[in-house]
């Protein structure tokens, strides 16, 4: 012990000091590098993913009020939503978001006629409901309560610029059967990701 004490006190001071230096600069890396994460985590949180909590049950059986999504706000700056995603869209006359699935696009032609919908004259295989229509069948009725074209929006026909939407729910979901063709310009991204209840997280089927 005395002698490493000895050899302590023999280090010059000038090569204490460049120790306590260099010491000093390697936190300081480190802090810089922790700073630069947390701005990336905020850049990315706001420019590009944003949360969205699911409410109502117009989504179900695929999602269901006080769930929370990822919405991937980028993706629509590259190209235009394709039929079956699950995007989330601001609502000007209702005054807050909305969550629903893209049956639809720009120069389709949609036909919602009970269970049975047609996009430019071909059937869609709704694989994400089939239960519920299954189910509704069963019981001497149809899932689909609401059909399309219809007196309020008689053009079948997706202008430019817009998507045709309905909730899974479709007995329940105010979409654009109600509300007509969702502007692109409306879209605020797509839904990628169930973060929560954590137990429950998972990508979605798209």
């Amino acid at each position: 012990m005395e002698q490493e004490v000895q050899q302590d006190q023999g280090i010059p001071a000038e090569e204490k000091n460049n120790r306590s230096k260099k010491a000093k600069n390697e936190i300081v890396e480190w802090l810089k590098a922790i700073v630069i994460a947390l701005v990336l985590v905020i850049l990315i949180r706001w420019l590009l993913f944003k949360p969205f909590v699911v409410d109502g049950p117009s989504m179900q059986p695929n999602f269901s009020t006080g769930e929370r999504v990822i919405v991937n706000e980028i993706l629509y700056d590259i190209r235009e939503p394709k039929r079956g995603e699950v995007i989330v869209f601001h609502v000007p006359s209702e005054g807050r978001d909305f969550i629903k699935r893209v049956i639809a696009v720009a120069g389709d032609t949609v036909q919602v006629q009970g269970d049975t919908v047609t996009v430019n004259g071909q059937k869609v295989n709704e694989t994400y409901i089939q239960g519920a229509i299954d189910a509704a069948e069963a019981n001497g009725g149809t899932y689909n309560v609401k059909d399309f074209p219809n007196e309020q929006f008689p053009d079948g026909k997706v202008p430019a610029g817009h998507v045709f939407v309905m909730g899974d729910n479709r007995p329940n979901s105010t979409d654009s059967r109600m509300i007509g063709y969702v502007s692109l310009k409306d879209i605020i991204g797509r839904a990628d990701v169930i973060f929560w209840p954590i137990g429950e997280i998972k990508w979605i089927n798209h």
